[in-house]
């Protein structure tokens, strides 16, 4: 039990809180208003004045609910806690003061381990507060401890779900990170194969055939230098240790292998264009992943489509992916919400070679994906 306490003390503040935005401030602007009206219309309200001023008071509390919420509750009950005391007793709270049930569900869903357990104290005392100096009904006292515990649970349950969503992708991120290192693994592995056989051939004719072992030392240098690159895109990645096979991956002239003229779903049209010499094969693994991924998020997500077009373009600094679709345009695209794993998976890939990938729809019809990668990598 002291380790399940000492567990949730120790809980720190979910990352990148929300700022104010416009719908904070309409909020605001709308329950300033409402509790005016409320403070003139309604006849029981003992401390009319008192009442609409905690209640105005109040309000700006919701605006730093999520960057200070423990602070954010101790005014708030702190002040409807004294304001009795002033009133002897006979202050009462205003139905408008419902909008602070969103200060404990911002304190469970925002704070820190330790600002949510001295707030949610903080709001028992002042319930306990209540019941014992306004003796409400055993109906009030069940009903406000349940609101509560609604409110208090709903924060739970999604700091949880964020707190879930966010493993997700760091999951997402971290098998990337592994599947680009692993194909930069096997390239270096490669890379230093053919090394040894050119030293080797090197070795073998260096008395008879001096010119032809000078060559060899050429390619050895060729070769260690694209090993060196890779190898500092490898550290980069920070890649687990897994086996690979001593084999080259996946390069952009096995995009041709996508090209389809199935009856049963959408042809793919593959165009490259451009001097792809000497490209380095983790940008060329990197452009055929990227264009496998879209073609099959076209085909599985695509309504109607007829057509994938899949068009490679290089120059002497960059690659150009666009693979674009001719498909009904859906109200959310899988790929455009939140959950798309493999547009963060793309997007992971392009940036950790330094370049950038991003997708939407057409302006007419149609859903484009289109990315660009460096020639070379970018220094670590």
């Amino acid at each position: 039990m002291l380790a399940v306490l000492r567990s949730v003390w120790d809980e720190p503040r979910p990352p990148r809180p929300p700022l104010r935005v416009w719908r904070d401030w309409a909020l605001v602007a709308a329950l300033v208003p409402l509790s005016v009206l409320e403070g003139v219309l309604r006849p029981d309200l003992p401390w009319r004045s008192l009442s609409m001023i905690v209640t105005v008071a109040l309000v700006p509390t919701l605006l730093w609910r999520r960057s200070r919420p423990l602070l954010m509750v101790v005014i708030a009950f702190g002040v409807t806690a004294l304001v009795p005391l002033v009133t002897g007793g006979a202050f009462q709270e205003t139905y408008t003061m419902v909008y602070l049930l969103l200060l404990p569900y911002a304190l469970v869903r925002w704070g820190p381990g330790r600002e949510v357990v001295i707030g949610l104290a903080v709001i028992l005392v002042n319930v306990c507060r209540t019941m014992v100096f306004d003796h409400p009904g055993a109906t009030d006292v069940i009903g406000a401890f349940a609101v509560l515990f609604a409110t208090v649970t709903l924060g739970l349950a999604s700091r949880y779900r964020a707190g879930a969503r966010i493993r997700e992708l760091d999951q997402i991120k971290l098998l990337e990170r592994e599947q680009l290192a692993r194909d930069l693994h096997d390239t270096v592995a490669h890379h230093v194969s053919a090394m040894a056989i050119r030293a080797q051939a090197g070795l073998a004719t260096a008395e008879s055939r001096p010119a032809a072992a000078t060559e060899a030392l050429r390619m050895i240098e060729a070769e260690a230098s694209r090993a060196l690159a890779e190898m500092r895109t490898m550290v980069r990645v920070l890649r687990r240790d897994e086996p690979a096979e001593l084999a080259p991956g996946r390069r952009i002239a096995d995009l041709e292998q996508l090209a389809s003229r199935s009856r049963s779903g959408p042809s793919v049209d593959v165009e490259i264009r451009g001097d792809l010499d000497d490209l380095p094969p983790s940008v060329g693994a990197a452009i055929y992943h990227l264009a496998q991924e879209s073609v099959t998020n076209a085909r599985r997500h695509a309504r109607h489509a007829t057509r994938i077009e899949v068009r490679v373009a290089a120059d002497d600094t960059s690659v150009r992916l666009r693979v674009s679709d001719d498909g009904d345009p859906p109200a959310v695209r899988p790929a455009a919400r939140p959950a798309g794993y493999g547009l963060i998976g793309m997007i992971e890939r392009a940036d950790l070679l330094g370049g950038t990938c991003e997708a939407g729809p057409n302006p007419d019809r149609g859903w484009t994906v289109t990315a660009v990668l460096p020639r070379t990598q970018p220094a670590t």
